[in-house]
């Protein structure tokens, strides 16, 4: 399913990442398809509160939980930079989706990178 939402559409999903040589492009490519992944389960599902965007986001922060493991494998991981960036991402899908209230700790509130 194609992302109508203009915002998003146009963004570049990780770029800080892609441009440090210590994420592995492949795996950062994973990463992006996650959270383009979750702009379409928004765009098809349509949250009409914070809970359901959350329920969303855990979702997607679970498949990051499972994508570390390819980091580490691969000589990289999710660590403090890159745990900001991703988190940054999670927020910019919330607030282009207008969901402006979200609270960025609770977009990810699962994660354990």
């Amino acid at each position: 399913m194609p992302i109508t939402n203009q915002q998003v559409a146009g963004h570049a999903f990780l770029r800080q990442m892609y441009d440090d040589s210590y994420f592995p492009d492949h795996v950062v490519d994973r990463g992006k398809a996650i959270l383009l992944r979750l702009c379409e389960r928004i765009e098809a599902e349509r949250p009409s509160d914070l809970e359901s965007l959350y329920a969303l986001t855990q979702a997607a922060t679970e498949e990051f939980n499972l994508l570390d493991r390819e980091f580490v494998a691969a000589g990289s991981e999710i660590e403090t930079v890159a745990r900001e960036w991703i988190c940054d991402e999670f927020c910019f899908i919330a607030s282009a989706y207008e969901f402006t209230e979200a609270d960025a700790e609770e977009l990810t509130a699962d994660r354990d990178w």
